[in-house]
């Protein structure tokens, strides 16, 4: 289930940014037993680069990524570690 979950947010992500740069780290097994995910959610990081965000400040790049994974929040994320930037990103 968990490689599943990883292809699909990888799809997603994908398909709404056209990334130069994307992981997708499944980090779940770093909280078993956590409160928040005892309902099967799983915990992830993400790291992305794409022009998408250029001119976006950080708050609105999450937004832009809640947005793509939207269905996914409310069934299969519990968690998301964002890391989002622009190619020319230092």
């Amino acid at each position: 289930m968990s490689s599943e979950r990883v292809a699909e947010i990888e799809r997603l992500l994908r398909e709404a940014f056209q990334p130069s740069h994307l992981l997708v780290k499944d980090q779940s097994h770093l909280h078993a037993g956590h409160e928040g995910a005892k309902d099967g959610r799983g915990h992830f990081d993400v790291t992305i680069v794409s022009n998408a965000f250029k001119g976006k400040r950080q708050l609105a790049r999450h937004r832009l990524i809640y947005d793509a994974l939207d269905t996914l929040m409310k069934t299969d994320i519990h968690a998301l570690r964002i890391h989002a930037s622009t190619p020319d990103a230092s």
